[in-house]
């Protein structure tokens, strides 16, 4: 995660950095020039706050054939000498992808691109997956001696080469190489780093490293205060609360919840997960103690742990909470966003409103609360979902606004569903496919667009012919 520079929501680099429809829209009616110079920046300068989880890469392809621009700014930037200090895939990943998706679309000049980066740039694994998918076995059978090549003939050399085939995206190229007659030498190679892959896999099973039948409450403790001492970033204690569960007795509830009350960090937030689980009728006291005065890997799976809660009990004290300005009162608002009934409305849409004052449109608590508002139909709220839509830099936040608007915004058909048609996001452009008012004729060529790509999701497609008809307009 990082936070990239975007520009304003009403800028054209800004339309596009978000993902949204309008950006599309916007950048096939401004100079081409223009267009072209923001999209490249976008390409170029990844503008996701999430590059794992969000969506971008066919949006910004389909622009480019829009456009009909050319390659030579992605080729600039994946063949610079900074590909070599700087080997993130962030920096590279979405160029990439564009590229695999421009191949997919027939651009010759792309494939050829990913091919000679697979070759020799640094980010090569993710344009061997671009390509695995997209090019005949020919090409990339003459892959496999450029990348065997970067696997030196040393112990360490060939464990990186296992550790590659084992962790690829795609194994086909593999699968190629493995099987060539026309490089023996390096089949031998891939066909023994499988082998390695499959030992290793196998080794692990028979050294478990976590609880064994026969652990204690005590040990099982232990075992989560180890974790967070010895891996801070990946703690053990929703395992440990599993684990709790199998070794449990009634007789250890005492020892559980001086645990959750006062133990050792992880040992406090495994009692605390395991409590909430449970429904014990302490863990609501402890787990408001711990979120307000607990150090922050307490506090934060105290928070965790009372917003996976599914009791009653739960849900009326989030009544209670909700109205708190700390987190407690954030996790309380989210589980009557997703839980609550209509009675709870006035509380989602004050939490909602609250929000966006602390934290603008890109607040982290926003998500529930903006489904919650789609969930329980609080018209109130479509002014402030249609600001959330439009400023928000994150395009998965952006489509929960979408979803929302749907079901509280009577203007959405008309209005922000029809730019969704053209949204980064496919679950967007599905929504979109389903309300978009059929009386506009970009609407019409944008569905019969979306019905025939073949690189459009199953599930808008499947949109889309829900709508299209025999009493379609023409186009």
């Amino acid at each position: 995660m990082f936070d990239p520079d975007i520009a304003p929501s009403g800028t054209l680099l800004g339309l596009l950095q978000r993902g949204r429809g309008d950006g599309t829209l916007h950048a096939l009616a401004a100079p081409r020039s223009e267009a072209l110079a923001a999209l490249h920046h976008c390409v170029l300068r990844d503008p996701r706050r999430d590059w794992q989880l969000e969506n971008r890469s066919l949006y910004y392809a389909r622009l480019h054939l829009g456009l009909d621009g050319g390659l030579d700014a992605i080729e600039q930037h994946l063949f610079d000498e900074d590909d070599q200090m700087d080997t993130g895939e962030e920096r590279t990943g979405l160029a990439l992808s564009v590229l695999g998706h421009l191949a997919g679309y027939g651009r010759q000049d792309a494939l050829l691109l990913l091919r000679r980066y697979a070759a020799t740039g640094s980010n090569w694994a993710w344009a061997l997956d671009e390509l695995a998918v997209r090019d005949e076995d020919t090409a990339l059978r003459a892959l496999g001696r450029p990348v065997l090549a970067r696997f030196s003939r040393t112990p360490e050399g060939e464990a990186r080469l296992a550790a590659a085939v084992r962790d690829a995206f795609e194994p086909r190229p593999w699968r190629l190489w493995a099987e060539s007659p026309d490089d023996p030498d390096g089949a031998r190679r891939v066909l023994a780093a499988r082998e390695q892959g499959c030992f290793d896999r196998w080794q692990r099973q028979l050294r478990p490293a976590g609880p064994r039948p026969g652990w204690s409450v005590r040990e099982v403790l232990d075992w989560a205060q180890q974790g967070l001492e010895q891996h801070p970033a990946q703690p053990r204690h929703a395992a440990a609360a599993r684990c709790l569960t199998a070794v449990a007795a009634p007789e250890d509830r005492p020892e559980i919840v001086e645990a959750a009350r006062g133990g050792q960090d992880g040992a406090r937030c495994a009692a605390l997960d395991y409590l909430a689980q449970q429904q014990d009728t302490a863990a609501l006291d402890l787990l408001d103690a711990a979120a307000t005065g607990g150090p922050p890997p307490v506090a934060e799976a105290a928070v965790a742990a009372f917003e996976r809660m599914r009791s009653t009990a739960a849900l009326e004290r989030a009544r209670g909470w909700a109205h708190r300005p700390d987190a407690v009162g954030r996790a309380a608002a989210g589980m009557l966003a997703r839980r609550g009934g209509r009675s709870d409305a006035d509380l989602v849409l004050a939490a909602l409103r609250r929000a966006v004052r602390a934290e603008g449109a890109d607040g982290d608590g926003l998500w529930p609360l903006v489904e919650g508002a789609g969930r329980l139909s609080i018209a109130c709220a479509a002014p402030v979902l249609r600001h959330i839509y439009r400023e928000t830099s994150s395009s998965h936040l952006r489509g929960l606004a979408a979803g929302a608007l749907a079901a509280t915004d009577p203007s959405f058909a008309a209005g922000f569903a029809v730019e969704c048609l053209w949204d980064c996001e496919e679950s967007t452009r599905e929504l979109a496919a389903l309300h978009a008012e059929i009386g506009d004729q970009r609407v019409v060529e944008q569905l019969r667009r979306l019905a025939a790509d073949p690189a459009e999701e199953a599930e808008v497609q499947t949109a889309v012919r829900s709508r299209i008809g025999p009493d379609m307009p023409a186009v």
